[in-house]
């Protein structure tokens, strides 16, 4: 499993020209699925992503937490971050996982995550988004369950 996180000021989803989800101060996380995912992997992904602090405290050092900070959630599934582009110039996708359980994978983060957020916003399986941010920092931020759980 994947994360790319970025802090927020403030992004929203669109799906054929309608918003779906818009959050405030938060986190925008894109969340990539591989075959090899599943519930334990997601919940130690999900506790890394909301313990993560890195929101400023008032010395202006990042040492404040979603909670901290009462900040929102927008979830996107993007499979796309599983791409390889190890040969050729045309990415590979044979590493992100089916869309049957990338989508069982994202619903469950979406369900966990809202149990510890009060404000998760979300944006459409497989649908074409279009996504607006306005990033904070800039901070960026890949969580990667090769690293965190491996």
């Amino acid at each position: 499993m994947k994360l790319l996180i970025q802090r927020v000021a403030n992004a929203s989803v669109e799906v054929e020209q309608k918003c779906i989800g818009r959050i405030q101060k938060g986190f925008l996380v894109f969340i990539g699925i591989s075959d090899t995912d599943n519930t334990v992997i997601a919940d130690k992904m999900i506790k890394k992503l909301l313990g993560l602090r890195i929101f400023e405290d008032e010395y202006g050092k990042t040492n404040l937490s979603l909670a901290d900070v009462h900040g929102e959630l927008l979830l996107i599934s993007q499979f796309t971050l599983y791409a390889d582009c190890k040969k050729g110039n045309r990415p590979s996708f044979v590493h992100a996982g089916s869309p049957e359980l990338a989508n069982q994978l994202y619903e469950y983060v979406i369900d966990t995550c809202k149990k510890q957020v009060p404000v998760v916003e979300t944006g459409e399986f497989g649908a074409d988004m279009k996504v607006s941010l306005q990033n904070d920092g800039p901070f960026t931020i890949i969580l990667d369950s090769d690293y965190i759980c491996g």
